[in-house]
């Protein structure tokens, strides 16, 4: 009976998890859209629906119904495959976030995570990198040269910014003495991590915007250069995974970025889930307020960022932090 009540729980966070998920990422399309418009002195989506607000349902329609294309010179089970690793491996990252300590219900201690697992934070970077490959596989398997370009330079894009994004989480775990997501919150009970690592939290800050391939980072898509880069021959609900999977990990970064920097579900007055809710919202509104505000760099001004900057920052800091640790 005991197993299958723990296998119940664990359903119905999976299916409240997966639901709140996907209701978000729908409508912080919604509100990039409206944002961007106000910043840019224009109206965003307003027709269909109270101020626009049954756009995302009338966008959800036509990307299911739109005609699934395959260039006739693809690799199809590869060009087929690619979004579903990026779609997944973003959503499966939120298997190891915290979002409340333990409740109790008829007895039982419930842990408010899917899976509390003592190497969470490298569980984290795995996905991650899997992440990369549909980035990759994508655009080389459209047969397309523009989405070969695409393909390669969100490759690059995201190996050399997840090296900074690794070193800039060598002090939270030296500071938590774990690396499970849970122990790092518990650690940030008294005072939240970015007031004792601002240089980390800028450094991760910059790399995660970096790994969402978002505006000034964008050069994987670069519209302008590439058409759409690595998704440029995608149509229908196999573009809409990369769409999807895109604010999906809008919603990871800003999660990581709570439960890392930020104190993750502590806060006053308002439940755990509700204020790790707020977080990650306030993260992907600066995100947004970041794309609607600069231009994209340069290819080398982006390396040059990532490896002359934003690595020996973070090798410094690790050096910093062991010397006042110890």
């Amino acid at each position: 009976m005991t197993v299958l009540l723990g296998f119940l729980v664990l359903f119905a966070k999976l299916a409240v998890v997966l639901g709140v998920l996907l209701f978000l990422a729908a409508y912080l399309v919604w509100v990039e859209r409206r944002f961007l418009g106000r910043l840019q002195v224009r109206l965003g989506p307003n027709r269909v629906g109270l101020f626009g607000l049954l756009q995302p349902l009338a966008d959800a329609i036509k990307l299911i119904t739109k005609e699934d294309t395959v260039p006739a010179e693809a690799d199809r089970f590869i060009f087929l495959l690619a979004p579903a690793v990026v779609a997944v491996t973003a959503l499966l990252m939120f298997a190891v976030v915290p979002f409340g300590p333990d409740i109790t219900l008829g007895g039982h201690a419930i842990p408010m995570v899917i899976s509390d697992i003592n190497i969470g934070l490298l569980f984290v970077f795995a996905l991650s990198s899997l992440g990369i490959y549909g980035v990759a596989l994508g655009g080389w398997a459209s047969n397309s040269k523009f989405s070969l370009l695409g393909g390669i330079r969100g490759a690059a894009q995201m190996i050399s910014y997840e090296l900074a994004l690794g070193l800039s989480l060598v002090p939270i775990v030296m500071l938590a003495r774990s690396f499970s997501l849970v122990d790092i919150v518990n650690a940030q009970s008294r005072i939240p991590f970015i007031v004792a690592q601002p240089v980390s939290f800028v450094i991760f800050l910059l790399s995660a915007m970096a790994e969402s391939k978002r505006i000034p980072f964008d050069l994987p898509e670069a519209e302008n250069e590439l058409g759409a880069g690595f998704h440029t021959e995608y149509s229908g609900m196999r573009f809409g995974l990369f769409f999807i999977g895109e604010y999906v990990h809008m919603q990871v970064l800003g999660a990581l970025i709570a439960v890392f920097f930020l104190g993750g579900w502590h806060g006053p007055f308002l439940p755990p889930a509700v204020w790790l809710l707020i977080k990650i919202i306030l993260v992907a509104l600066v995100m947004i307020w970041v794309r609607g505000t600069l231009p994209r760099l340069r290819y080398d001004q982006l390396m040059a960022l990532g490896w002359k900057v934003l690595v020996p920052a973070a090798l410094v800091n690790i050096l910093v932090t062991g010397v006042l640790l110890v």
